[in-house]
């Protein structure tokens, strides 16, 4: 049996999902069961309750061979990390799988990218077999810009004009966390997965203009404004500070590198911008 947190996210969903095809035996900790209806319906067994609820985890977990910690990005993400990998090991788990990121790294000065690096050293320090499954920017990033791309021909960052990112869908990270829950192998191994781009935004825009056949324009911001406009809607104080440091990061041309990882370990090509956009082409055509 492999417990999954956040499986009603996209990279959760994928795993769990990846999972049951392989005849994997899944269970999925949820706060909301009815948020699940479609994962249940698909065979994974529901365990309600919350990451930060103990005496929840401690139940999940009973009968468990393995885990994929699975969080959101935010203020409590560390301890509420620490804590289930923790009860996992108190609990006899054999595996713990967490997904982390590329640029988490010592002395990360990013509290993002800290938490995860600081997360995966408590899960090294358990005396466990663990596996960190590291993506980069996630290609479903871009469906937050599906209306202004419809209704503009148009997408805005405050990356400047000479930000990139090396890109990731996040269905290769569920894939991949199902792949090492599942294969001999991966058993205290690191894994920066990637696709084979590495691209500036106005690149970016001129693959959206390729796929969709009409003119697509990144048009970079003032970050400030942006972080007033994102203000707005983020009422996280330390995630909107986060994200817009990484905002800044991008902006000055930090990137990661893309690595052949995903292929050589799970013997499939990573999606592609291309494909991505191909895949959702109703969201972005208008």
């Amino acid at each position: 049996m492999i417990l999954i947190t956040g499986a009603t996210g996209r990279t959760g969903k994928e795993a769990a999902q990846q999972l049951v095809a392989k005849g994997v035996k899944v269970r999925a900790l949820v706060r909301n069961p009815a948020k699940a209806a479609a994962l249940q319906a698909a065979g994974v067994e529901l365990a309600p309750g919350d990451a930060g609820d103990a005496a929840a985890v401690r139940r999940a977990l009973e009968g468990v061979s393995g885990i994929a910690i699975i969080l959101p990005n935010g203020e409590s993400q560390l301890a509420l990390e620490k804590q289930l990998a923790t009860l996992a090991a108190e609990a006899g788990v054999a595996h713990i799988v967490k997904v982390s990121s590329v640029e988490s790294v010592p002395g990360a000065p990013n509290p993002v990218h800290r938490t995860h690096w600081e997360s995966e050293e408590h899960i090294r320090s358990l005396g466990k077999a663990w596996t960190m499954v590291r993506p980069s920017f996630y290609l479903q990033n871009f469906l937050s810009n599906a209306a202004t791309i419809k209704a503009e021909g148009k997408f805005y960052y405050p990356f400047g004009d000479k930000g990139a990112a090396v890109l990731t869908d996040s269905r290769d990270a569920g894939f991949f966390v199902a792949h090492v829950l599942s294969t001999p192998g991966h058993a205290n191994k690191s894994y920066d997965i990637t696709s084979h781009e590495l691209l500036s935004f106005h690149q970016i825009a001129a693959v959206f203009t390729q796929e969709l056949g009409r003119r697509i324009e990144y048009v970079p911001q003032d970050p400030a404004a942006y972080k007033a406009f994102l203000g707005r809607f983020v009422t996280s104080q330390w995630h909107l500070d986060a994200v817009c440091d990484i905002f800044a990061e991008i902006s000055h041309g930090y990137v990661s590198r893309t690595t052949n990882t995903f292929a050589e370990v799970t013997g499939r090509e990573p999606i592609s911008l291309a494909q991505f956009i191909r895949e959702h082409i109703q969201v972005f055509r208008a």
